[in-house]
Parts: C-alpha cells; sequence; structure tokens
C-alpha cells in the first residue's frame, strides 16, 4: 500500500491556464522504439510519470545508457551496446506497455525473451494479435519458465489484424521497420501516437508509409540511426483537464494540445451544453450552468477513446436526466462507478452499458482508485462534490498523469497528499 492518499476539497471552480504535458501513449512507443537505432536518441516533450520510470529501469536492466532530464522533459537514449535482450517479469509485469520490447529487440536481434506485461486490471487484453504478427513475420514464439521467448529473421509479410488492436499494430511495426523485404499491416488502429511511434521510426530511418490508416506499408531497413525527436501533446491528459473544468463549471484555457485529436470528446461536450472553443493548439472550456445527459459509446479512434469514458462518467454523475455509456473496447472498465456510489452518484450496470442518473450534487466520500483512468475519474468527482474527499490507491494516477495535482492546484482546486495512518488492524483509517 502507499503511504499516502490524495485529499480533495471540493466544490472550487476551476479557472485560468495551463499547459497540457507529453503524450503518455506515445512516450511508451517511442522510448522502446529507440533500442532499434545504431546510435543514440534524444527524445522530447516526454512526460514525468511513474511508467517512463519503470522504461528507464528496463532500458538500463538491457545496458541501454539513459540520461533523464524530468525538469527538462528530455531524455537521451544510447542503445549502441545493450548487454541483454531478457526482461524479467519483476519489470514487465509493472506495465502494460512492456511489451513493446519485444517488437524492438525482435526486430534488431532476432530474439528477446519478455515476462508477461502487467498494468491496469482492465480485463481481458490478450496480445494474441502481437504474437500472431510477429510470427507472420517468421519469428518462433514459445514460453520459458513464464517468460515469452521470440526468436528468428524476420521477413516482410502481410497481415492482417483479425481485430483493431493499438498495441499490436505499434508492435508489429516495430518489428517489421528492420525485417527483410516489405510488410504490409491491414486492419491497423489509426491512433494519433501510433502516427507519432510512425513518425519517430522515420525519423531514424525507417520506410513507413500510411500511419493513420488501416493500412501501414513497411519496407525493411538493415539499419536505423540516432535522432532527436519531440513526442506529441496528450491526447488523454487534454480531455481530462477539458472535463475537469466543465465538471466544476469553470474556465479554463488549454495550451500546447492538438485540438483535432480532440474532436470526438468536443462533440459530445457541446453536445452537453458546454461551450469549447479552439484555435491553433489551443483549447478554451466554460460552463455558467448545468450540463445535459447523453449517449456515449467508446470506439477507437476517431471515435470516442476508451480512456476518457471514466472521466467522462464523472462529469455525467450530475448531468440533467440519465446518461447511457457503452464500453466497446475494455470488459471491465466500469470499478470506478462503484466507488461514485459511495459520494451520491446513482448508477447500473448492465454488461458493457452503463446507465448514469444525474443527481443535484455529490458529497465527500473515501473512495479507492481501480485504475488509472478511474483514479483521474475519482479525482474529478472529488472536484464536484461538497466536503472531502479521500482518495486512496493514488499510484494509480501517476502512472499516467504528470503532476496532477499541481496542475489542478494553479487552476484553483485544493488538492493534497497527506501520510495514511493506520489503525491497530493495520488498516488505514477513513472519514
Amino acid at each position: 500500500m502507499p503511504d499516502y492518499k490524495l485529499v480533495i476539497e471540493g466544490g472550487r471552480e476551476l479557472r485560468g491556464e495551463t499547459y497540457v504535458s507529453g503524450g503518455k501513449n506515445t512516450s511508451l512507443a517511442v522510448v522502446p522504439a529507440t533500442l532499434l537505432a545504431e546510435d543514440a536518441c534524444q527524445i522530447e516533450n516526454l512526460p514525468d510519470i511513474e511508467d517512463i520510470r519503470v522504461l528507464i529501469q528496463i532500458l538500463r536492466h538491457l545496458g541501454a545508457k539513459v540520461d533523464w532530464k524530468p525538469e527538462q522533459k528530455q531524455m537521451v537514449v544510447d542503445p549502441s551496446q545493450l548487454t541483454s535482450n531478457e526482461v524479467p517479469f519483476k519489470l514487465s509485469q509493472r506495465m502494460r506497455a512492456s511489451y513493446y520490447i519485444m517488437g524492438a529487440l525482435l526486430g534488431r536481434y532476432g530474439y528477446a525473451k519478455v515476462g508477461y506485461p502487467g498494468g491496469c486490471d482492465l480485463g481481458s487484453r490478450p496480445i494474441d494479435q502481437h504474437l500472431k504478427g510477429f510470427r507472420a513475420l517468421g519469428a518462433k514464439i514459445y514460453e520459458e519458465n513464464g517468460m515469452i521467448v521470440l526468436e528468428g529473421k524476420l521477413k516482410g509479410a502481410n497481415i492482417n489484424f483479425d481485430m483493431v488492436t493499438v498495441g499490436g499494430t505499434i508492435n508489429v511495426m516495430l518489428a517489421a521497420c528492420r525485417a527483410q523485404g516489405d510488410t504490409v499491416l491491414t486492419n491497423c488502429a489509426r491512433e494519433p501516437h501510433i502516427v507519432d511511434t510512425a513518425n519517430f521510426l522515420n525519423r531514424i530511418g525507417a520506410r513507413i508509409r500510411g500511419a493513420g490508416t488501416d493500412t501501414i506499408r513497411i519496407r525493411g531497413v538493415s539499419k536505423l540511426n540516432g535522432a532527436p525527436y519531440t513526442v506529441i501533446p496528450d491526447q488523454i491528459e487534454t480531455g481530462t483537464l477539458m472535463i475537469a473544468a466543465a465538471a466544476t463549471r469553470g474556465d479554463v484555457v488549454l495550451h500546447g494540445c492538438i485540438p483535432t485529436h480532440m474532436e470526438a470528446l468536443t462533440a459530445k461536450l457541446l453536445e452537453m451544453g458546454i461551450l469549447v472553443t479552439s484555435q491553433d493548439d489551443i483549447i478554451s472550456v466554460q460552463l455558467r450552468q448545468g450540463h445535459r445527459a447523453i449517449r456515449l459509446s467508446t470506439q477507437e479512434y476517431p471515435g470516442f477513446p476508451t480512456d476518457l469514458q471514466q472521466p467522462m462518467s464523472a462529469l455525467l454523475t450530475r448531468a440533467l436526466g440519465t446518461s447511457e455509456v457503452i464500453e466497446n473496447i475494455f470488459d471491465s472498465r466500469f470499478k470506478h462507478l462503484d466507488e461514485m456510489r459511495k459520494m451520491g452518484a446513482k448508477s447500473t450496470i448492465n454488461g458493457k452499458i452503463a446507465y448514469i442518473e444525474g443527481v443535484p450534487e455529490l458529497h465527500g466520500a473515501p473512495v479507492t482508485s481501480p485504475d488509472l483512468r478511474g483514479g483521474a475519474a475519482l479525482v474529478i468527482a472529488g472536484l464536484m462534490a461538497k466536503g472531502v474527499t479521500e482518495i486512496y490507491n493514488p499510484e494509480t494516477i501517476a502512472r499516467g498523469y504528470e503532476h496532477l495535482e499541481s496542475k489542478l492546484n494553479a487552476l484553483g482546486s485544493v488538492i493534497r497528499r497527506e501520510p495514511i495512518i493506520l489503525n491497530g488492524n493495520g488498516h488505514a483509517n477513513t472519514l
């Protein structure tokens, strides 16, 4: 159990301006991709989050030299003299994106031995499409002492994903960019961080076309060189801050974002009666009165992102009417609603559909963060609620948001970390 909890004094409007951090999802793909290069790569605009710190441990375990300057949002990775191509389970299980090490090491060395990935418990999250792609490229895959072993000389192939998979698209792309010959990937995911990863790979010498569409064409090359690269801003942090501004009936201006990445969320906020405007790299969100219930269905990009479903459902707890939220991506992403009921929210769950009945107000309560985005949803609920909310298990939030409480406090919230005091039974004292 972590030694602190988040304490939120709710009922305050968010007002002011802030900047969006670099993208979590794109960073967690680009940093492993540096292993494909023969020389050092300098990555800019990296967020200071726990998952990046875990990646650094993995890279150093492999023998890469890593110079990380979080205050400058900069990392230099020199993978020129790796000493290992094995990642033990004790490291791989600490984050979901550890599976990208498979594609990178397989592409460069033709061999990788990696423990099963970890990350948030969002139900069934198989990596079968990743492994299908690796096999099609010529890799032999087997399990050894609980580790996934991949080996083989890779050759280009035509690969059709049985389902749209973000991680699988990126992982197979990593391996294929140093395979012999041409690879064509079809039924690909189209998320912005797939495009960003492809742009980075092309910067260091790969030949990739079509990223951002459902067909990606890759001509394998024998060598990739080091280069500087700046990752795109975080789409999900942008959305979380937009939702938080609306939830508190505030007035917030976000700088350093990409408005076109936010079109699905913006459309839903406008439908609810929330004012959203944008220009260049700026988005403004303002709400002066109540907001309406909506029907929301998560989809692959450019549809509504599953990672914003949980924060959005916090906003819906106070909408006028009953909202219907359909979760099409993951089968266990409503755990936060159980916690919000402790705060006075009303919701029922029927399979992949949640019905959220808006209530006049939420009240502060002790709650536990179930996962990364569910934790962000509880922060938003705490900002909306009257009284004090305590959030336990807050390290899940730190996995993917850079100093979230500091950003919100700069906009007018009151969030602080407090030590957890255990009672005689070894359990945390709650309100």
